[in-house]
């Protein structure tokens, strides 16, 4: 039984996840493999994660974990012989496998490998929207990283992280307190329609639609998917402006993160 857990806003960590799945059922077809939404997974509670190989994948958000995936692993109950976790980044991951390192230390994980997975810089705010060439260097990068995460997970590899980032532990905790209050500062342009894909769309169920506009909600994680992929650029974040063109992986749509992968 092989569990693959994935948190993705835009595409990026849901294709790796899909690519190491396919790659896990074509070597072992007889074995069952599940794809695990951890946004929608983490409202559960008293979650128990059992199987022979757990693999996780995931952005770094700030040089450290996205918020619900912290939680989630924190709080859950593991019981696997085995753990594989992917970080996919745009620019540095720096501490962000080392502060799971330190969490999965106290779940009594025999066997453990991490690795991370270069992609497409999705955040908006602070790097714009990524051109063309850009998109198509980072998506061949993360397609040789993911053939190389998923060659790792089916040979059981082990390895070890630093998990000494001070710098990221400094930037990653004003990010967490920031989160607090980043869902006031989202606008909503008379350019929206009201076709509640940001809702739809949202990991964490962060978005309601009221009279036909989006309420942000102090749930968001700002992952920034609702910026990235709102059909008529209507929701502006910082300096993101009105119209400015959003990112979404060249090979997911926008019903894929919808679905839920």
């Amino acid at each position: 039984m092989f569990k693959i857990y994935y948190f993705s806003a835009t595409g990026n960590s849901l294709w790796s996840a899909r690519k190491i799945m396919q790659s896990i059922m074509e070597a072992h077809p007889e074995k069952k493999c599940e794809l695990i939404n951890i946004g929608i997974e983490a409202q559960k509670k008293n979650v128990v994660i059992e199987a022979d190989t757990v693999v996780f994948v995931f952005p770094s958000f700030a040089f450290g974990l996205p918020l619900v995936v912290r939680r989630f692993v924190k709080n859950a109950a593991f019981k696997t012989p085995y753990m594989a976790a992917f970080v996919t980044f745009g620019s540095n991951p720096l501490g962000t496998l080392g502060s799971l390192r330190r969490i999965f230390k106290r779940k009594n994980i025999a066997k453990m490998y991490f690795g991370n997975i270069p992609a497409v810089e999705n955040y908006l705010a602070m790097f714009g929207t990524p051109d063309a060439k850009k998109i198509e260097e980072r998506t061949a990068m993360q397609k040789e990283a993911t053939e190389i995460a998923a060659s790792s997970v089916l040979e059981q590899k082990e390895n070890s992280v630093n998990m000494f980032y001070p710098f990221s532990a400094i930037v990653w905790r004003l990010f967490y307190l920031g989160v607090k209050i980043f869902y006031k500062m989202y606008r909503v342009s008379d350019k929206c329609s009201g076709c509640a894909v940001c809702e739809k769309i949202c990991p964490v169920s962060a978005i309601v639609m009221k009279n036909g506009r989006p309420v942000f909600t102090s749930k968001c994680e700002h992952c920034q998917g609702c910026v990235d992929l709102c059909p008529l650029r209507a929701i502006q974040f910082g300096k993101v402006k009105f119209g400015v063109q959003g990112y979404c992986h060249p090979e997911i749509k926008t019903d894929d993160l919808v679905r839920g992968g």
